[in-house]
């Protein structure tokens, strides 16, 4: 099917940008890489006015590392990501999760910010920004503001962003000593989106005992979600804790159910691919 008529407009600025999604009065939507929003507009799920491209802003588009955490520009790609020697440093298990988006035209197109301002329940970044304790920050009329992991997933394709807000930055705090971080994930087959897929980051303190973990969860329920049943069972507990946390891993959770996996199989999945993560994780905390 093909999409409904719209206007293009690719403005060189932030501000110019900012301005014509104002004047748009919701009418309008932004384009990066597009290989969310436009499979919606071909199925007219998604029929907005007018597309703003984006991708010629300058300045958003930069990975930076520094004694206060990773810092990436919201137009950097999955693949940039995901070669990145400097994110792999800071960060594996956001390359991990990078390596594993799509495929290979999927990852040199798709970025960075459209993954997490589209909230994809069944999307791989949006689990590693919450286990990494992240922040966006956004870019509005009235100026900028940052929003916490925590705050930014909504609902099914929803997030805190206003409509006329463009998310410019995602910061990423530097890891604590003896923090190991992994992401594991089963995915369809065909089109490689997450059925399940687990970030992990457990820190390990001077006992050997875990002195914290974040761990989240995707393509389970509607939206990304951090695992806090299993975060409680593991703090201040050892290896052996594993595999009883991780059955805390859908806990709560109204589990998706259609054709690609059940309720069932999908819970079953984040319990098992939650004690994988955390495995990889404390193995790299120990290190």
């Amino acid at each position: 099917m093909y999409p409904a008529k719209f206007d293009y407009v690719a403005p060189s600025s932030l501000d110019e940008a900012l301005r014509l999604l104002s004047e748009s009065g919701g009418e309008a939507k932004l384009i990066a890489g597009g290989h969310s929003l436009l499979p919606m507009m071909k199925l007219r799920l998604a029929q907005p006015a007018t597309l703003i491209d984006i991708r010629k802003i300058p300045g958003l588009n930069e990975i930076r590392v520094d004694a206060g955490g990773l810092t990436i520009g919201a137009l950097v790609t999955q693949a940039q990501i995901a070669s990145s020697p400097e994110v792999a440093r800071a960060l594996p298990m956001l390359s991990e999760a990078a390596e594993k988006v799509g495929d290979l035209q999927v990852r040199n197109k798709g970025t960075i910010g459209g993954s997490l301002a589209h909230s994809d329940p069944a999307g791989d970044l949006p689990a590693v920004f919450l286990a990494a304790d992240g922040e966006v920050i956004a870019r509005g009329a009235s100026g900028e503001r940052t929003i916490r992991a925590t705050d930014f997933f909504v609902d099914i394709l929803t997030t805190a962003l206003e409509e006329n807000e463009i998310l410019t930055q995602i910061r990423f705090p530097a890891l604590a000593p003896r923090t190991g971080t992994a992401y594991a994930k089963f995915d369809h087959p065909a089109s490689h989106y997450a059925l399940t897929g687990v970030a992990a980051a457990v820190t390990v303190g001077d006992g050997g005992s875990i002195h914290q973990a974040r761990v989240a969860v995707t393509g389970v329920g509607v939206k990304a979600y951090r695992a806090e049943g299993v975060e409680q069972a593991l703090t201040g507990r050892g290896g052996d804790a594993l595999q009883a946390a991780a059955e805390r891993a859908a806990d709560g959770v109204d589990c998706n159910d259609d054709i690609h996996a059940s309720a069932e199989y999908r819970a079953h999945l984040a319990r098992v691919f939650t004690r994988r993560a955390l495995a990889t994780a404390l193995e790299r905390a120990q290190a």
